[in-house]
């Protein structure tokens, strides 16, 4: 059981479901079976917080502190949308398990979300604050973000082929099927 905390009752945005108790916790057993227990850490010794998997591409999100915001923005939503394509063309139906680490879980209809207009991330694939996962309800496909590490790991065939090939052509990768490169 992973301790989390409380929901504070704000309003989801469209297509955003809490996981109840046994959910969540459903959820993260899934995880760790998955990934082995999530080892979080603030310095690279304790890097990467999951066993990554194979197939997987860990990509490097550090840019220069001295960079316009706008840039970390925009980076930030080009991360979101793409992530939500790509899993929006193998999800069937589209939807995803979300884990904000010590939070409440979420179950994620990609399509309502994304056509809904002006629709806000809850917990945003860019791991800008926690450890974020998106992932199919089978665990086979996803993210794991890492938010002192940053860096996203997509994982799945099916998601290293689309996401991890876009994402490539304008980030570094720091790791390939949890190997350094």
């Amino acid at each position: 059981m992973t301790p989390r905390t409380v929901d504070h009752g704000d309003p989801l945005p469209p297509g955003w479901t809490y996981l109840d108790r046994k959910q969540d916790d459903e959820a993260w057993s899934r995880f760790r079976a998955a990934f082995g227990a999530l080892r979080p850490g603030l310095h690279a010794d304790a890097w990467p917080a999951i066993t990554e998997p194979a197939p997987s591409v860990t990509f490097d999100l550090r840019f220069d502190a001295t960079a316009v915001p706008a840039i970390w923005a925009a980076r930030m939503e080009a991360i979101n949308a793409e992530t939500a394509r790509c899993l929006l063309g193998i999800a069937d139906p589209p939807e995803v398990v979300v884990l904000d680490w010590q939070h409440p879980g979420y179950r994620l209809d990609l399509a309502e979300h994304v056509s809904a207009r002006d629709a806000t991330w809850r917990v945003p694939v860019y791991p800008d604050r926690d450890y974020y996962t998106f992932v199919l309800p089978d665990f086979s496909e996803g993210t794991f973000g890492h938010p002192w590490e940053q860096s996203p790991c997509v994982f799945g065939p099916r998601l290293v082929d689309t996401l991890a090939a876009t994402l490539s052509t304008w980030l570094p990768v720091l790791r390939v099927d949890g190997r350094t490169q």
